[in-house]
This record gives C-alpha cells, structure tokens and sequence, in this order.
C-alpha cells in the first residue's frame, strides 16, 4: 500500500468516526416552553418513555411504550364574567387530558402563555381544579366540572381579580 492510499484511506476512516455521533443525534432538539420569574427555562416533557424496541438491532428504530389510553388535547375558552375580565375579553387554550386524572393547561393571556396542571378533585371523576402560571408572575385558579369525557364546564380567577367562564371541549 503506498502512503497516499494510507492517509487517503486514514482519513475516510476518521471522518466516518467522528460523523457518527453527529448523524445519531441530529433528530434530538430540546425547546423550553417559556420562562420562570428568575428568567430559567422550562420544558414540558413527553409522559410516554421512548423504549429501544426488542432485539437491539443496528438501525432499529425507537418505539413509544402504550401506558394506556392515549391523551386526549381538548380546547379551552374563558369568557370574562367581571368588568376585569372584560378588559381582556376572550380567551382561548387547551388542556390534553393524559387519561391519569391530570392533565396539562395551557392558555394566553394579555401577550403570556400560562402554563399548568388539571387534576380530578378526590372521590369525584367529574370534578376536579386547574391551576396555571405565567413567567410573569400572573396565576390563574380554575374549579370545573365534566359533563362528559370531552366535555365540561367551570370557572377561573386570576391573581388579578378577572373571573371567567372555563368551557372545555365543545
């Protein structure tokens, strides 16, 4: 073998190996959902583990392990019941029900994204509370009640002192 063919070969060698790693993590992006009052980022993560699939072969593909009936994403409006709330006037999210007795609430208001948790009240599969909070500070407590599995109704009070009619699903 003469020496061009060896470096020639050494260095398709080496740039396989280092493009690697490269080419295995190229799908893999974290992006944070907003910001706390400190001004740190925080993410909202997948309730689904991502499990290598069975036999561990080259190439083979990960695989979501089912925990259960899939979530489901519902919308969410807030209609302003006080003369508060009208000064923002109507409000739109979502909660994805992860079929546990919580949920994930996410919704806009006046330009932040409150971010929370809905959970069933105790002994109640209807009725449960919600709470949401924004990277400024603003907090919303929310108290409702399901009709059906997609469909319901409450009220929600911000820190502020604005008041709304919650309606789920629709």
């Amino acid at each position: 073998m003469n020496t061009r063919s060896f470096v020639s070969s050494n260095l398709l060698r080496n740039a396989l190996v280092l493009s690697l790693p490269l080419v295995a993590l190229s799908g893999c992006y974290v992006m944070p959902v907003g910001q706390d009052m400190s001004g740190n980022p925080y993410y909202v993560y997948s309730p689904v583990p991502v499990v290598p699939a069975p036999g561990g072969g080259q190439g083979s593909a990960p695989m979501a392990v089912p925990g259960g009936p899939a979530a489901a994403t519902l919308a969410v409006k807030l209609y302003p019941i006080n003369d508060l709330a009208n000064q923002t006037g109507i409000l739109t999210g979502q909660v994805t029900n992860m079929m546990t007795g919580k949920g994930r609430f996410t919704f806009n208001y006046q330009g932040e994204t409150l971010v929370g948790e809905a959970t069933r009240t105790s002994n109640d599969d209807r009725r449960g509370i919600a709470s949401a909070y924004g990277p400024r500070g603003v907090f919303a407590r929310c108290e409702y009640q399901m009709s059906t599995p997609h469909m319901g109704a409450g009220t929600c009070t911000f820190s502020n002192g604005a008041q709304y009619q919650l309606h789920v699903g629709g």
